[in-house]
């Protein structure tokens, strides 16, 4: 189908756009429309779906375990320099082996390194490096990240090594919404890329900000090139996304770009805890040869680490959209790794009490992976007795309502559903994407509605027709905006409950389990009246989460809420099944499935009534598995649950008339 083939063309020139060149040429809505008739396209036609689709971005199925790979070429590690004369020695050894040697200058970024192998100019395998021979396969979890192409622009037959990482600016909004959700923070952008780039469910890593920088062909590609710049090039002419470099023809121009490096890092939008100094030359690199886990041509300059030493003057309390308390250390102001630094996030009363820290106190202060200001450490021998011991307060700061730490967890929250503080932010949410959708409701136009007094909760968004005169009258807010605005408002109302109840901001409850939960109970009466005991009866919701279900239900405004939106039009949708033959059972896919998905085998299942589970418990009904299966079956035979291989889970479907 040509329409296929052109959507998967213009998507993948618009992805490059925006996340390689950095210069997106159409907005997000009018991207996400056009991914929209892509994949309803593709689930339509599933043969025309091209191994190049941008689809592959979202994330599939969850392994049981990563796979090992071996690595046709070892991925090398970097001896480390911290000085002029470290690196002026690193010259003096090269230049005892080679003569007439230039050097080229790249970013150290901190973040993981990352093997990717392309065959006939498709990407087939992505590989952590693991200990330079053995790594593991994340391929479905690589093939989400935006800047990686899943299609070259020549046919070639390449290995490159890369280093994934997370922006600054991607950094502290992953954090946010760890803090948000009751979950500690990442301690710097490097954990937070490894540990999503490992995750067993690659949605979870589509759903984190990751980012690459491709620095190096392994094998293949282009054999006539001789000097590592011209390789640069090559890299950037297929597609990639590289980082700049410096071409620097003697040691001391090496040394002079790493001392301006270690102010101008603070000005990119990525971080980089060094430099690579690497021997330009490829014959004079095979002349020079490796050691047994380094390469002899190349070696990294690491920069020191900046702390500055400041006085923690208060301790105030931020409340998020969640109800989240976060303290804040008020610092006297210090300028730290090229800016200046006036708060740190304590994170929660965990982090203050395990650093002891205390209103008065000397700390030393820190950049998180340059990024996020952190307190490193309390100068406790600068303490003079005044100091004041702090605990995140039993009310909360805005609205006076009780706050709570849930057993398990290390953030305390407001209670109340309706606190002030969490309207802004949760509003936001509420009218995102991922939830109802409400296009032309930003974050600017939020707050304006506020500060106007058009919007004081939910309820009154659907409300906002009777407001129209007055917001034309406010500068810059058009006729044309706002019956924008206003449409998007109204086709809301058709909205599924699952959106609705997403887009609610109940702690612990995302989009997932907001999905769970509506089909489930299958209406919103039932649902927002269901017991804790009738919620963990769902294999999906546990303990934490019930709880945090019925608290935010058990509250009269919230019930409220849903019966003034019903009176105001919004339908709370559960799309009907398209057969019930499966009602009730519970099943589990796991291992390679020949003749489905297992995405598509889920949709399968669903449709007649079935629950899919990602976990194999003694509730669970059948096991359907395929080729490489591991934990779930072995489990599965353990606890005496029914398992079918892929040829006896078919027939069975469909002897059940699923098939």
């Amino acid at each position: 189908m040509k329409r296929i083939e052109a959507l998967t063309k213009l998507l993948n020139e618009h992805n490059h756009n925006y996340y390689v060149l950095d210069n997106p040429t159409i907005t997000d809505y009018e991207y996400d429309m056009l991914l929209k008739e892509l994949m309803d396209l593709e689930e339509k036609y599933p043969d025309l779906k091209a191994e190049d689709s941008p689809s592959n971005r979202v994330g599939g199925v969850a392994l049981d375990a990563f796979s090992q790979v071996s690595h046709t070429t070892r991925m090398l590690s970097l001896d480390n320099s911290y000085n002029a004369e470290d690196l002026r020695d690193f010259d003096k050894r090269v230049k005892k082996e080679v003569s007439g040697v230039d050097y080229i200058l790249e970013m150290k970024i901190d973040g993981l390194s990352v093997a990717l192998k392309y065959e006939k100019g498709i990407l087939v395998q992505g590989a952590t490096r693991g200990n330079g021979e053995v790594g593991e396969d994340v391929t479905e979890n690589v093939k989400t990240i935006k800047s990686i192409p899943l299609k070259l622009s020549q046919p070639v037959d390449i290995e490159v090594r890369g280093e994934v990482f997370i922006s600054k600016k991607g950094f502290e909004k992953l954090n946010q919404n760890q803090e948000e959700a009751g979950l500690p923070a990442f301690a710097n952008p490097r954990n937070a890329a490894a540990g999503s780039l490992r995750q067993l469910d690659s949605k979870i890593a589509a759903s984190r900000p990751l980012d690459i920088f491709v620095f190096n062909v392994l094998n293949g590609g282009d054999e006539t090139i001789k000097k590592h710049d011209d390789n640069f090039e090559f890299l950037k002419e297929l597609g990639f996304k590289t980082t700049e470099i410096f071409k620097c023809p003697t040691i001391e121009e090496v040394i002079n770009h790493c001392d301006d490096m270690i102010e101008k890092r603070h000005k990119l939008t990525y971080d980089i805890d060094g430099m690579v100094v690497k021997v330009n030359d490829l014959s004079q690199r095979q002349t020079l040869g490796v050691k047994a886990k380094s390469p002899r041509w190349a070696i990294a300059y690491k920069f020191p680490a900046e702390e500055k030493e400041t006085l923690v003057k208060d301790i105030i309390v931020q409340v998020g959209r969640t109800g989240v308390l976060t303290p804040k250390a008020e610092l006297e102001p210090v300028f730290v790794a090229g800016s200046t630094i006036t708060y740190a996030t304590l994170h929660n009363q965990d982090y203050i009490d395990e650093k002891d820290i205390r209103i008065g106190d000397t700390v030393v202060i820190q950049k998180a992976g340059d990024v996020i200001p952190a307190v490193v450490r309390v100068v406790k021998d600068k303490r003079s007795g005044q100091e004041v011991a702090f605990k995140l307060p039993h009310l909360c700061p805005v609205c006076g309502y009780d706050t709570e730490r849930l057993e398990g967890e290390v953030a305390r929250r407001c209670t109340n559903p309706i606190c002030p503080a969490k309207l802004q932010r949760g509003l936001e949410h509420f009218v995102s994407r991922n939830a109802m959708n409400i296009d032309g409701l930003g974050p600017a136009v939020i707050q304006m509605l506020l500060k106007e007094g058009f919007v004081k909760k939910i309820e009154d968004l659907y409300d906002l027709d009777k407001y129209k005169l007055p917001m034309s009258e406010i500068e810059g807010f058009g006729d044309k905006s706002i019956d924008k605005m206003l449409d998007a408002i109204e086709k809301s109302k058709e909205n599924e409950l699952h959106q609705f109840i997403g887009g609610l901001g109940i702690s612990l409850i995302g989009a997932k389990a907001a999905k769970v939960l509506s089909a489930h109970f299958g209406n919103i009466d039932d649902l927002i009246h269901a017991s804790k005991e009738s919620l963990i009866e769902i294999d999906e919701i546990g303990d934490k989460m019930a709880d945090s279900f019925v608290a935010f239900f058990k509250e009269d405004s919230a019930k409220e809420m849903v019966a003034t939106l019903k009176e105001k039009g919004l339908k709370f949708v559960v799309k009907a099944q398209a057969s019930a033959s499966l009602s009730g059972l519970t099943f589990v896919l796991t291992g390679t499935l020949e003749n489905y998905g297992r995405k598509e085998l889920q949709i399968i299942l669903e449709n007649a009534g079935a629950k899919v589970s990602g976990s194999v418990s003694k509730k669970t009904d059948y096991v359907i598995y395929g080729d490489k299966a591991g934990s779930k079956l072995t489990k599965a035979e353990s606890l005496g649950v029914k398992t079918m291989n892929e040829e006896d889970g078919l027939a069975f479907l469909k002897s059940e008339g699923v098939l």
